[in-house]
C-alpha cells in the first residue's frame, strides 16, 4: 500500500477529506499530517482518525530535522493541504515530482507569495473576475511555479462576497483534489 504524508497549516478539511478518501481504499494510506502549526485543527482531525501527527518550527524545517523525520515515513506522496510556508528545498531534492500542492486559483492567475486562502478570493472578487477554480500542481522552488498537473474552474460571476468564491472552490477542492492523488499514486508514484 502506497503511503502520503500530508502537510497543513489550518482547519484541515482537505486534509480531513483526503484521509477519509484513502481509508476507503487499498491504494493508499495517509500516514502522518506534519504542521507548522500546534493549534491547527488539523492535528485534532487527524488525531481523531488515527493517523499520526508531527508539529515543528520553522528552524525545525530548515535544519534536517523535518526531512529526518520525513525520511522515517518514507512517503510515496507528500501532500500539501493549506501549508502555508514555502516549502523547503532539502526535501524538495530528496522527493522531485513527489509533492503536490493544491492552490485556490487557476494558476498562473492569483499565485505567488501571499496568495492564500482569503487573499486569492478577495484578490478574484475585487478584480470582478467570472471564473476561479482549483490548480494542483508539482512543488518547485518558488511559489505557485511548479508544472500544473490538474485544473478545474467554476463560474463565479453570481458570487457577491470573498466568502461564496470560498465556498464555491472548497467545493471543487473537496471533491478533486482526492481523485487527483488517487490517479497519481496508482499511475504515476
Amino acid at each position: 500500500m502506497k503511503k502520503i504524508l500530508l502537510f497543513a497549516s489550518g482547519s484541515g478539511t482537505n486534509a480531513e477529506n483526503i484521509i477519509l478518501h484513502f481509508n476507503k481504499t487499498n491504494t493508499a494510506k495517509v500516514v502522518a499530517v506534519f504542521s507548522n502549526n500546534p493549534n491547527a485543527m488539523v492535528l485534532e482531525r487527524a488525531k481523531s482518525l488515527n493517523v499520526d501527527t508531527f508539529v515543528f518550527s520553522r528552524e525545525d524545517l530548515s535544519a534536517e530535522i523535518v526531512l529526518d523525520k520525513v525520511n522515517h515515513f518514507q512517503p510515496d506522496l507528500i501532500v500539501l493541504a493549506g501549508f502555508l510556508w514555502k516549502f523547503p528545498q532539502n526535501i524538495i531534492e530528496v522527493y522531485p515530482n513527489k509533492i503536490i500542492n493544491i492552490h485556490p486559483a487557476l494558476l498562473p492567475k492569483y499565485g505567488g507569495k501571499g496568495m492564500y486562502g482569503m487573499n486569492v478570493h478577495r484578490a478574484i472578487l475585487e478584480n470582478k473576475e467570472s471564473e476561479t477554480g482549483i490548480t494542483i500542481h508539482y512543488i518547485d522552488e518558488h511559489y505557485d511555479e511548479g508544472d500544473i498537473i490538474f485544473q478545474k474552474s467554476v463560474s463565479v460571476e453570481e458570487c457577491v462576497s470573498a466568502e461564496d468564491i470560498a465556498e464555491k472552490v472548497h467545493g471543487l477542492e473537496h471533491e478533486f483534489f482526492p481523485q487527483v492523488i488517487e490517479k497519481l499514486i496508482t499511475h504515476n508514484v
